[in-house]
């Protein structure tokens, strides 16, 4: 059972107590950030040392979805905020798994932005068919970046920041999850991010964070970090292999999305949502 209220909890740990505090950064940050770190070293052995994100083939594509999307990347995290829940460390509300009605319109109006977007600064010129594409092949990456990154650390570096003001919570938790993005796309396609490139993924990254941390929807997070994802690494993509590849970069996209959607279904079933009114 969660509570779907605010970002503040009635629940503010005793940071004073070190024994306290140690579990506290165990259950927070240390653990969180060991599956950060997994997925991390899963991305670089099956995306960035194979080269997937340059040159995608279609079995490279379905193990790295399978493997460090979906594996790692979605049913990991959400093995450890089922924890979360039930110590009452996050709730539903924080982790962006809404209800229906609220979050069909905040995706179908962050659609509308995002088209707009794509078709005036679209990074393939008058190409718009591969926009769709990369981002088809980039949604599971997306997808699994937005759980590890934002749904699961996010959220708990923000659960450890409780103490304070909600306001400095969130702020840490953008300044942390977008140096994670960082980090993330430094392995995804090594050596190649110049100087300019790293200013332009933390920004980016600070932008998907503050999506993420304001309307607190993880599918619109996920259109948002999909299309970043897109400019971030267009000049990079080979198209004839990625139109090569299109059966198995759409099946990889509809998997991922189908897992997604199963654990939506899962945590709602799972986790009531009690809506507390303000005293």
């Amino acid at each position: 059972m969660t509570h779907d209220d605010e970002d503040n909890d009635e629940y503010v740990p005793d940071t004073k107590d070190p024994v306290q505090n140690r579990s506290l950064w165990l259950r927070l940050f240390i653990i969180p950030l060991i599956v950060y770190t997994a997925w991390l070293i899963e991305t670089f052995l099956l995306g960035g040392q194979l080269r997937l994100f340059q040159s995608p083939a279609p079995a490279g594509i379905l193990v790295y979805t399978l493997v460090t999307c979906i594996l790692i990347g979605l049913i990991v995290p959400v093995l450890y905020l089922r924890r979360s829940f039930g110590l009452g460390d996050v709730n539903m509300y924080q982790t962006g798994f809404r209800p229906a009605w609220r979050t069909g319109p905040i995706v179908l109006v962050t659609l509308i932005i995002l088209l707009a977007v794509s078709l005036l600064f679209n990074p393939f010129g008058t190409y718009g068919m591969a926009f769709f594409l990369a981002s088809l092949f980039l949604l599971p990456t997306a997808t699994a970046t937005v759980m590890v990154c934002f749904v699961l650390l996010g959220t708990h570096v923000q659960a450890l920041m409780r103490g304070g003001r909600v306001l400095a919570a969130i702020s840490s938790g953008v300044i942390v999850t977008a140096i994670l993005f960082l980090f993330a796309s430094l392995v995804r396609i090594p050596g190649s991010l110049q100087q300019d490139s790293l200013l332009f993924t933390l920004c980016t990254g600070i932008i998907i964070a503050v999506v993420f941390f304001t309307i607190r929807d993880i599918y619109a997070t996920v259109l948002v970090a999909t299309v970043c994802l897109v400019f971030g690494m267009a000049g990079q993509m080979d198209l004839p292999a990625l139109e090569r590849a299109t059966p198995a970069i759409a099946g990889a996209a509809c998997l991922s999305l189908a897992v997604l959607f199963g654990i939506h279904l899962y945590l709602s079933r799972k986790y009531a949502t009690i809506v507390v009114e303000a005293a």
